[in-house]
């Protein structure tokens, strides 16, 4: 593990054992079955056309505040106006300015299914985000070790929660695999250097297995991007720092989304 992740561990722990003196694992699964069920987030993925999950955050560890400062509820009304199939919060408020009690708020104005992205390291973690009402959670394959990943994957699963497995290479799609893992993002971000490379979706999309859903992660720009890469076959694409640095994020939204294809094409 490099020294960004053991730096977050570390945080992470201190983090969860803050969390546990507030509510314990017994009082928040004592919530759990008085909750709506989940929304279908890896239902909402596998619909005609291209598939955005649009992502809500207020800064990131390369980015020190994004150009869009808006509430999360009103981004994600905006994003559910403009054509998302599905939206993102990132819940880590120490380095991205969001947090997990922004769930519902984002949820009472867009009915889209919502995947809260964090970096999970422990079971209270994944009763938490089900007890704001998440309807998917992030695991990082890298993060975790082979037996807790699985884990982890076993337990959201169990409590309706859809899982997003991140892999940033080969032995890591062979661990999310392992690990029971259908829905497949891979992040073209590098976690030493936060270096952004497309290559990284080209080389492993061909790789990922048939029958799991395909999700590109970081560096997409522009349409024509997403039209090269729904040929190696990604269902879908989770957008954040395009869209919060646009000046006009609906249309921005518009563009990836492919809105304007016939009208260039006539």
């Amino acid at each position: 593990m490099n020294r960004f992740l053991t730096a977050i561990t570390e945080a992470k722990l201190e983090e969860v054992a803050a969390a546990q003196k507030v509510r314990t694992v017994q009082q928040l699964q004592d919530r759990i079955a008085d909750l709506p069920p989940c929304r279908g987030f890896t239902r909402a993925l596998r619909g005609d056309g291209t598939t955005i999950i649009a992502e809500v955050k207020r800064r990131s560890p390369s980015v020190a505040a994004y150009l869009q400062q808006a509430p999360p509820p009103a981004l994600a009304k905006l994003y559910t106006e403009s054509g998302a199939s599905a939206l993102s919060l990132v819940t880590d408020a120490a380095r991205f300015g969001t947090s997990l009690f922004e769930i519902r708020p984002m949820r009472r104005v867009a009915a889209l299914p919502r995947v809260a992205k964090d970096f999970i390291i422990h079971p209270h973690q994944i009763l938490a985000l089900r007890v704001a009402q998440a309807d998917a959670i992030l695991l990082i394959a890298r993060l975790l070790e082979d037996a807790r990943l699985a884990e982890f994957h076993a337990q959201a699963v169990e409590l309706g929660l859809d899982v997003l497995v991140e892999c940033h290479d080969e032995a890591d799609v062979r661990r999310a695999v392992d690990a029971g893992a259908t829905l497949i993002g891979i992040n073209n971000r590098d976690l030493d250097d936060f270096t952004v490379t497309l290559d990284t979706s080209r080389r492993l999309l061909p790789a990922l297995p048939a029958d799991c859903t395909r999700v590109v992660e970081s560096g997409i720009g522009g349409r024509e991007e997403i039209l090269e890469l729904e040929e190696l076959g990604a269902d879908a694409f989770l957008i954040g720092g395009s869209l919060l640095q646009s000046p006009d994020p609906a249309a921005h939204l518009a563009g990836l989304l492919g809105s304007n294809d016939e009208e260039k094409v006539s």
